[in-house]
């Protein structure tokens, strides 16, 4: 009967031990959880730019870490009116850089906005007189950079650049 006791308490202190372990597991299954809440994955390939943290630094649910550009690169030319009547998508570009003078680039029209800059501004200029002035508009034309650059030194964002688009 001494025995039998012994054998009872015994098999109480397994289930118990067998309660904590499933405890730990929930606990670990929780902190592996958590621990993919520590790494931030892009959707896409890019670079990091304008990073607002540093590593081990505590950041709330909602915070801006940092941006992301993606490698996808293109330029947004303004051009007047007057130079889109031949100008098509396809076109072929050529960029200079100025900010590296020797750096030529190829590529190629991809869109024409469909409406002049000053339509889609924030503030549209509105002339409140009623007298008619005419202002030649500027109409942002999408170029996709095709050749020339070098991966390993992307270019910053906001460059000025200079294209040349041949017509046909």
């Amino acid at each position: 009967s001494q025995v039998a006791l012994q054998i009872r308490q015994q098999e109480t202190n397994v289930e118990a031990r067998q309660q904590q372990v499933e405890q730990a597991k929930a606990q670990l299954s929780t902190a592996d959880l958590n621990l993919s809440y520590t790494q931030v994955r892009a959707p896409y390939d890019g670079f990091v730019t304008k990073r607002n943290v540093q590593l081990g630094t505590l950041v709330q649910a909602g915070s801006s870490l940092f941006s992301l550009v993606s490698p996808e690169i293109w330029v947004t030319a303004n051009f007047k009116e007057s130079q889109l009547q031949h100008m098509n998508p396809g076109d072929k570009v050529e960029i200079s850089v100025d900010a590296w003078p020797d750096m030529k680039l190829e590529g190629h029209v991809d869109s024409i906005q469909m409406g002049s800059g000053s339509r889609f501004s924030t503030f549209p200029s509105e002339n409140a007189t009623g007298n008619y002035v005419k202002i030649v508009q500027r109409v942002p034309v999408k170029i996709v950079i095709d050749k020339g650059l070098d991966p390993n030194h992307p270019l910053p964002l906001g460059l000025s650049v200079e294209p040349k688009v041949t017509v046909e």
